[in-house]
């Protein structure tokens, strides 16, 4: 029986909930999701938790945040003047925006908080500081 090993393309289903039972994520009706194990395309906690399971074999993880998202930081919390933000910008909580970080790359933020003179962006993943509980099968391995 093929076991799923570092490198290997495996394809699971797979739901996402956090620790009151909520679902973040989940595959129920669509593909399965694709990735090569070890690559760095998942968050590493799910990625360790694959070697040696076979097709068909079902589990569930609980990952803390530091094999997820991280921890979340308050540096990553800032606020801006409202000025600086360009007036065609709809603004409004929750709204998710781009940044440029420092050597250009691309950086996303959520607007969290709005006053007639700041706007305040996380640039926090949602999921930072978040244990996460993952149920998921082997669809297949290639």
């Amino acid at each position: 029986m093929t076991e799923v090993t570092q490198g290997a393309t495996v394809r699971i289903h797979y739901t996402g909930t956090l620790e009151d039972g909520s679902v973040f994520d989940s595959s129920e009706g669509r593909e399965p999701l694709e990735f090569a194990v070890g690559s760095g395309m998942i968050i590493p906690g799910l990625d360790k938790a694959l070697p040696g399971m076979t097709v068909g074999e079902k589990k569930k993880v609980t990952i803390a945040p530091e094999e997820a998202y991280g921890q979340r930081h308050d540096q990553a919390v800032m606020d801006v003047p409202r000025n600086e933000i360009p007036a065609e910008i709809p603004l409004e909580v929750g709204l998710q925006l781009q940044m440029s970080g420092p050597q250009g790359q691309p950086v996303p933020v959520t607007v969290t908080a709005l006053t007639d003179e700041s706007v305040t962006l996380d640039a926090n993943h949602a999921l930072a500081g978040k244990t996460l509980i993952f149920d998921f099968e082997v669809v297949s391995i290639g």
